[in-house]
C-alpha cells in the first residue's frame, strides 16, 4: 500500500532525514517510534508532500507520489491527520465532517455519517457544537473522522496520542483496531510505547533521522536493549 525508500529531507541546509525506508501493507498498522526531534513528523510530512524530499522514492498504491503537491496526494487517497489537528474552529462538528467528504473510491467502502458516528459515538452528540468548543481529545477524533470522510485506503496519523487522557486513548485504540478490521492501512508516528503496543503490528524506530530498528511490535517490546537505546525506556 505504501512504500518509502532512501528518503532524504532537509530544512534549509540541515538534513533531517537520511535514507529513511519503510513499508505499510494493506490492512496493516505500522508505528514510527522515536524521541522528540528524531524525524517522525518530518517523515510523515515528506510522504504527504508537505516537506519536499530531495532524494528517495515514495510509492502509494503502486504509484510514485514523491514531488506531488499535498492536495494531489490527498486526492489519490492518502489521508493525513496532523499533530496540530487543525479542525475548523468556527464550523460545527458536522460541518467539519462535510468539508472532508469526497466521492467513493473503488475498492473502499464509503464512509457515511452513520459509520463515522459508529466509530466515534461522541461526535454524534457533538455534531452541532463548534469545533473550537470541544475538548482536545474530541478534536483528535474529529480530525481523524474528517480525514476518513475522504474515503482513504491508507491514513497517516501524526502523534495521535499526544496530550490525551487515558479514557480517550482507549477509545482511540479501539478506533484504530476498527479501521484495521475494515482493511485500512495506518501509519502513525508515536512516542507513547504503551499506546503503540496496543495498536501496531510492526514498528520502526527512528533516531537522528535514520531508521535504527524495524520488526514486529512484540519483538521490540521484548528487546530492552533497543528500547533503552532508542526510546529512553
Amino acid at each position: 500500500m505504501l512504500e518509502v525508500a532512501g528518503l532524504e529531507s532537509y530544512y534549509g541546509r540541515a538534513r533531517i532525514l537520511s535514507e529513511v525506508g519503510l513499508r505499510v501493507a494493506p490492512g496493516e498498522v505500522v508505528v514510527l517510534l522515536g524521541r522528540n526531534g528524531a524525524g517522525k513528523s518530518t517523515t510523515l510530512k515528506s510522504i504527504m508532500g508537505l516537506v519536499r524530499p530531495r532524494r528517495g522514492k515514495v510509492r502509494f498504491a503502486g504509484r510514485e507520489i514523491r514531488g506531488l503537491a499535498p492536495h494531489r496526494v490527498a486526492r489519490l487517497g492518502l489521508g493525513y491527520v496532523p499533530e496540530e489537528r487543525r479542525v475548523f474552529t468556527q464550523l460545527t462538528v458536522l460541518e467539519n465532517l462535510e468539508v472532508g467528504r469526497r466521492p467513493p473510491r473503488d475498492g473502499v467502502a464509503p464512509w457515511t455519517l452513520a459509520r463515522i458516528y459508529e466509530l466515534f459515538p461522541n461526535l454524534r452528540e457533538l455534531r452541532d457544537r463548534g469545533g473550537g468548543m470541544i475538548s482536545g481529545g474530541e478534536q483528535q477524533m474529529l480530525s481523524i473522522a474528517r480525514t476518513l470522510m475522504g474515503n482513504p485506503p491508507c491514513i497517516l496519523l501524526d502523534e495521535p496520542s499526544e496530550g490525551l487522557a487515558p479514557v480517550i486513548l482507549e477509545q482511540l485504540a479501539h478506533a484504530i483496531a476498527a479501521l484495521k478490521a475494515r482493511g485500512l492501512s495506518v501509519l502513525l508516528s508515536e512516542q507513547n510505547l504503551r499506546f503503540a503496543a496496543a495498536v501496531a503490528d510492526r514498528a520502526y524506530v527512528i533516531e537522528k533521522g535514520r531508521i535504527r530498528y524495524q520488526g514486529e511490535m512484540r519483538a521490540l517490546l521484548d528487546d530492552p536493549v533497543a528500547c533503552k537505546a532508542y526510546l529512553s525506556l
